[in-house]
């Protein structure tokens, strides 16, 4: 038997989940829960197989809850369902120990076969999504350049982030402008976008 925990915070797709999770004579559905901040509580407790990250899970919060629940339950196989198609969203969900990567419209069947999959520890993860990812650019950004804009992002100022770093002012002015010009962004929060998307941060 699968055990499965159920994050979603959709009540209807929660309810809709459990409903096609629990008909499967292999999966019980341990619990279903509507905030993903008690995921991992509920995880340590009930140790599942599985757990099943719904649609919305796939930010930054959501990768970091996966991150947690893949370093505290070794045993336990992380599953998120997507609703957007951006490479950069593959990455981190690889780099936070998830199994499996799913689109939101995949067939019931497809979520059902992927929870039993990544319960047996393998990947399971969306063709068109791996695809996307395979063709996405490698990062022309340094390290350094990635600290500065992953602050940028989180909505420092200019100076802040020379007091975060180390660094002068002028020096995080001339890594942002060196970072618009090499991904062709029009300014710092089309920077921000475009290596958000890319996965880059």
């Amino acid at each position: 038997m699968i055990h499965v925990l159920i994050v979603e915070n959709m009540n209807l797709i929660r309810g809709g989940l459990v409903a096609l999770l629990s008909g499967h004579p292999d999966m019980a559905v341990v619990a279903a829960l509507e905030s993903a901040d008690k995921a991992l509580p509920a995880a340590l407790e009930l140790e599942p197989d599985v757990v099943l990250l719904g649609a919305g899970m796939e930010d930054a919060n959501g990768f970091a809850i996966a991150k947690s629940l893949h370093d505290e339950l070794r045993s336990c196989a992380i599953v998120i369902m997507a609703n957007r198609r951006r490479p950069g969203d593959l990455r981190r969900a690889v780099a936070a120990g998830v199994m499996g990567y799913l689109l939101i419209d995949a067939p019931p069947d497809d979520l059902a076969d992927a929870v039993r999959r990544a319960a047996q520890g393998e990947r399971v993860i969306d063709s068109e999504l791996a695809f996307a990812a395979l063709d996405s650019a490698e990062s022309p950004l340094t390290d350094r350049e990635v600290d500065v804009l992953r602050l940028a992002a989180q909505g420092a100022s200019s100076a802040e982030i020379a007091g975060h770093l180390f660094l002068s002012v002028r020096t995080v002015r001339n890594h942002i402008s060196r970072i618009i010009g090499k991904i062709g962004a029009r300014n710092r929060i089309d920077a921000i976008r475009i290596a958000d998307d890319a996965g880059w941060l």
